[in-house]
């Protein structure tokens, strides 16, 4: 399907261009979102009527998204999920969840802003596009971790097997005070056990000793 397109469009072209695309494409996403018109006589001859009011108001919106991609460079959100020793999440993290995080820093955006090109599964910080405006993106940190906690630790750069260490630290600290005092008993115990044995040695050295 020939179409004529009324906003820059990644990978088909600029406001008032003619291309050709699938018509699923057209019917499904193009044509209800108002980002095209068929590109019949008639709307041809619409479109360049109106061509300079569309420029217009596209570069209002443009100006206006870049405003806010100011405020949001450099923004980061945490996402609290659960997950299993590996990493690796029970789910996934979705464009919902996304803007939810961003509302929490009050950043408000639709979800249709979200550019998500591959699932989020696993913990760790990952760099998310948001499209404010097809001519302007900008790019945030999203933190997925299990605690506020870890996400601080990730956010540091640390490994977030520190907390797991520090317990593992906490025990075998106790065990080795533990083992301590347990050596400890154990060469008192012996050194009792030894005392009448030595006695005896020197009764016996003592009536071998012949008579002055």
């Amino acid at each position: 399907m020939d179409i004529i397109l009324l906003e820059r469009v990644t990978k088909l072209g600029q406001i008032g261009d003619v291309v050709t695309v699938k018509n699923g494409y057209a019917r499904n996403f193009l044509l209800p979102k108002g980002k095209a018109l068929r590109a019949t006589a008639a709307n041809k001859e619409y479109f360049e009527g109106q061509r300079h009011e569309i420029e217009a108001l596209n570069l209002k919106a443009k100006s206006e998204a870049e405003a806010v991609a100011g405020n949001m460079e450099g923004a980061s959100a945490i996402v609290i999920r659960q997950a299993g020793e590996s990493g690796q999440l029970f789910g996934s993290v979705s464009a919902r969840d996304i803007v939810e995080a961003l509302e929490s820093i009050d950043i408000k955006i639709d979800r249709s802003q979200v550019v998500l090109d591959r699932a989020i599964k696993v913990l760790g910080i990952v760099t998310i596009a948001i499209k404010l405006h097809p001519e302007v993106i900008v790019n945030i940190e999203i933190n997925v971790a299990r605690s506020a906690e870890e996400a601080e630790m990730q956010a540091q750069g640390l490994s977030t097997n520190t907390l797991d260490n520090e317990d593992d630290e906490e025990i075998s600290v106790e065990d080795y005070f533990e083992n301590e005092d347990a050596a400890t008993d154990a060469d008192d115990s012996n050194s009792e056990e030894e005392a009448p044995a030595s006695d005896a040695a020197e009764e016996a050295t003592s009536e071998e000793k012949p008579a002055e």
